[in-house]
């Protein structure tokens, strides 16, 4: 079993990426919760496979905190989110999904050039997959950039951090366990206070385009 492990993990990281690349060119804000839920499983069953194959239980605890974080409890803000802002779409992107896409592939390519050094030094049986986990990261801030609606660049920062900890975890085969509590802590928090942020915009100009903030600047 152990030596398909590094396979398995590469199979993850492929699906995690893949999932990137829906999530920049979605544009249904539930689609996109959904994506952004199963690219948190597939970072769980990478983190539970390399604890597995490293017999590393800081791995099993980081795989805990990414399921109960990820997948069930901001999916679930997330959806109650929308429900309550009555947002379905976000149809005002900068620029079109084809562009997108294309860039997309631009930055999965300097992702792999950029890393592929890096990659030879590690030791970790997926090494391999820092390149997967830093094209993971700009994909995910790229959807930052583009999208003028909050939702979506929430849920761009928390697939970002996603990518973070995919590389941390496949490369370095773990992080000690006051850094994960203390990622935990933060994008829990950061949730929290970014579902405040987008009720007072909503409450406040009607909409969640972020560009509305504008009317906000002193005379």
């Amino acid at each position: 079993m152990i030596q398909y492990v590094p396979q398995l993990i590469n199979l993850f990281a492929t699906l995690i990426l893949m999932l990137s690349f829906a999530m920049i060119s979605q544009r249904r804000i539930v689609s996109l919760i959904n994506l952004f839920t199963l690219q948190g499983a597939a970072l769980v069953a990478a983190s539970i496979l390399l604890g597995y194959a490293t017999n590393q239980p800081d791995l099993y605890v980081s795989a805990g905190l990414t399921l109960v974080l990820k997948v069930i409890l901001i999916p679930w803000l997330l959806h109650r989110v929308i429900r309550r802002l009555n947002v379905r779409w976000d149809v005002e992107t900068l620029i079109n999904i084809p562009t997108t896409m294309l860039v997309g592939i631009v930055l999965v390519i300097f992702s792999f050039s950029l890393a592929l050094p890096i990659s030879r030094l590690s030791s970790s049986m997926a090494g391999g997959s820092l390149g997967i986990a830093l094209a993971c990261v700009l994909l995910s801030f790229m959807m930052m950039i583009t999208r003028s609606k909050a939702v979506p660049q929430v849920i761009g920062f928390l697939s970002m951090e996603n990518g973070l900890i995919f590389a941390a975890t496949t490369v370095t085969s773990g992080m000690p366990m006051i850094v994960e509590f203390g990622i935990a802590l933060d994008v829990l928090v950061g949730v929290l206070i970014l579902g405040v942020f987008m009720f007072q915009i909503r409450e406040k100009f009607d909409s969640l385009d972020i560009h509305h903030l504008e009317a906000l600047k002193e005379d």
